[in-house]
């Protein structure tokens, strides 16, 4: 170690735990995880990496298969919905565009421009039909397209009259009066719980809410079992059907993917579910302890599940592949949010998810096929399903069943995140809204009401930073805003503080121009360790002045000017190739246009330079860093696949500038122990 200080000593350990693992646990530090880029991808030679690396193959294989074939159009089926997730699932991890537009195209197929949807019945009061809706809301986010806030709108109004038993839980169809089946919880509340968020109807939000809840709620006290902590599969509150136990109401049986759905609306419903609710912390535990019954059933030789969970003995029962995609994606994801401990489920999901692949998916010259899922389950009907052990190994075993692909998907996703989560651990990324303050008529608010938009983690449209947002999330970090000033005690907690963009008076009628107080606390908290990003924008789309004057503090200056103008698709008019750097190791070919460069002095240093223009720089002061970027360019536009081509890897640049980000703020808390 000749040459090297001890601070650049600790640097080098530092930098060789993030690289080469973190508590045992592999990183992959610049992974690709976008289109293209598998030859760049930073390998760790580790058994989760490359579990992780497997697992997006094997989806991105499956999703291949998928785009080939002609895009279902036959009913409004929650089946095609399971699949729609998984291309949802893959696209935001990949930034490949073109999953994005299957979903489109397939939903495009049923809704018309008025919002009508072909094939659906309302006056059935399916849940089944509800699960759909979440496609309708990702679109309607994503293009603003009035339709698709139509149609979901459709499905809004069936679950307000949804006929409900006497406890007030839905029933599961009209035909089913007053029973409650664990899949439907699956149908029908994650789009409930995305659909209020979306309403912010506050006269009616917390009852709202209590009311998901009760749902769950209504399942656990009725459906679970005392003796194993998992659910049967249905419930008559009338105690009248043939199927349900006199006493109970509920059926005989403890069904595999039954209880994956519900593992799946659980998860997927404590994702966005107000934490300060006081529901939640009910169903945080009721996720808990279903996830330690899902364990203890897992089948010890295999790490998969049986189609009768709690019967593996019994003649005729199969490990099924629809329930055991279902499980690891929800316990993976309960690790990913924190709601589950890393140990003893990320072992378990590893060894399910290797369980899966050598047990049930094959590679065919046909396309990849994946076996062993149960076609269908249910109870009652006609013919009659009394819920027997007979009944449930009675149903047909079938290869590529929708329901099971879109789970595979959305499991693989899970298992390639998992390696990623410990390179933002405990850092919070914090961005501007105080500064940057742009708002635009609610679509789905009332006439008159607002929301805010522009560069903000919650903007799905071009105009957001979702994608980047998600990068983050990916890593383990956490993503605020913050809508004030930035002070000594708002910045106390945050590692990583995001200016973008700051309003002139053309935008924003009475906007919050940088101040001296603003500068000096930066100052100060990157003197003692914060990592600062500032990202402008070309002449007369920023405020300059107050913005430079921050800027000065840390040697650098931005030239209110315009470059790389890019007329109409001329995407190579606004292309660079980014130099080999610790910022930017993977990612070569990149797409900025409409660019303020910056001219710089000590302490800043050039980092991409264009014919003599700098692009972006950095300055260390103090402990911290600040980086300043003349265009706020990774917003959805031009990182969310849908407009780019696919040669372009911003999107890898902007994981690429996370794990940079992040890299820093950990050699922070790294140090200061």
């Amino acid at each position: 170690m000749k040459g090297n200080t001890p601070y650049q000593f600790a640097n080098r350990i530092w930098e060789s735990i993030l690289v080469y693992g973190f508590m045992g646990i592999g990183l992959c530090l610049a992974p690709a995880f976008v289109p293209g880029l598998a030859a760049g991808r930073a390998q760790t030679h580790t058994s989760a990496s490359t579990l992780a690396d497997s697992a997006l193959t094997e989806a991105e294989q499956f999703a291949k298969h998928i785009l080939q074939q002609p895009v279902p159009s036959g009913k409004w089926a929650y089946e095609t919905g399971v699949v729609w997730q998984g291309m949802a699932a893959l696209w935001h991890f990949t930034a490949n565009g073109s999953y994005f537009q299957y979903i489109r195209q397939a939903v495009d197929s049923f809704v018309d421009q008025q919002g009508e949807i072909r094939t659906y019945r309302p006056q059935e009061y399916k849940l089944d039909d509800i699960n759909n809706g979440r496609a309708l809301l990702l679109l309607a986010t994503v293009t603003g397209e009035p339709k698709y806030r139509l149609a979901a709108a459709r499905l809004w109004d069936q679950l307000q009259h949804q006929p409900r038993n006497a406890a007030g839980g839905f029933w599961h169809k009209q035909i089913y009066p007053n029973q409650m089946w664990v899949d439907g919880l699956y149908m029908a509340e994650p789009f409930y719980l995305a659909y209020v968020l979306k309403l912010r109807d506050s006269a009616h939000l917390s009852a709202q809410l209590q009311d998901i809840a009760h749902q769950f709620f209504l399942i656990r006290d009725h459906l679970r079992d005392s003796a194993t902590g998992l659910y049967f599969h249905g419930w008559d509150a009338s105690h009248q059907e043939r199927w349900a136990d006199p006493q109970t109401g509920r059926s005989p049986n403890i069904w595999g993917r039954g209880d994956g759905w519900l593992a799946m609306a659980l998860v997927d419903v404590l994702e966005y579910y107000p934490s300060n609710v006081p529901a939640y912390d009910s169903l945080r535990s009721m996720f808990k302890d279903f996830a330690a019954a899902i364990l203890r059933a897992q089948d010890p030789a295999t790490g998969c599940w049986y189609q009768l969970m709690v019967k593996p003995h019994l003649s005729g029962n199969y490990l099924e592949s629809s329930a055991t995609c279902m499980f690891i994606y929800a316990l993976a994801k309960g690790v990913r949010l924190g709601l589950l401990p890393e140990q003893p489920y990320r072992a378990a999901v590893e060894k399910a998810y290797r369980g899966l692949l050598s047990r049930f998916v094959q590679q065919t010259p046909h396309g990849p096929v994946l076996t062993g899922a149960c076609s269908v389950a249910g109870l009652g009907g006609k013919p009659y399903r009394d819920g027997s052990d007979a009944y449930y190994l009675s149903e047909n075993i079938v290869n590529n069943d929708p329901k099971a692909v879109g789970a595979f998907l959305m499991a693989s996703v899970e298992m390639a995140r998992l390696p990623l989560m410990q390179v933002g651990k405990g850092v919070t990324v914090c961005l501007d809204h105080w500064f940057n303050r742009e708002w635009r008529p609610d679509p789905f608010g009332p006439p008159g009401r607002v929301e805010p938009f522009h560069y903000l983690w919650s903007d799905e449209e071009n105009s957001g930073f979702s994608f980047w947002g998600r990068i983050f999330r990916d890593r383990g970090a956490t993503c605020t805003s913050l809508e004030q000033a930035p002070t000594e005690k708002a910045l106390r907690h945050v590692q990583v503080y995001i200016i973008v963009d700051p309003d002139t008076r053309a935008e924003t009628p009475d906007p919050h121009f940088i101040d001296a107080a603003s500068i000096a606390v930066l100052q100060r908290w990157v003197k003692a360790g914060g990592i600062l990003l500032l990202m402008a924008n070309d002449s007369g789309n920023c405020e300059f002045y107050h913005l430079n004057q921050l800027a000065a503090a840390f040697g650098m200056h931005f030239l209110e000017n315009s470059l790389n103008h890019v007329p109409d698709h001329a995407y190579e008019d606004g292309a660079f190739e980014t130099p080999v750097n610790d910022i930017f190791p993977v990612s070569r070919h990149i797409f900025m246009k409409e660019i303020s460069s910056l001219s710089i002095r000590p302490p800043a240093r050039p980092v991409l330079v264009k014919e003599g223009n700098v692009i972006i720089a950095r300055a260390k002061y103090g402990k911290g860093w600040v980086l300043a970027v003349g265009d706020p360019w990774l917003y959805n536009e031009y990182t969310d696949g849908r407009k780019l081509p696919a040669r372009f890897q911003n999107a890898q640049a902007g994981a690429d500038l996370a794990n940079w980000l992040l890299t820093q703020a950990q050699k922070q808390k790294f140090q200061s122990y």
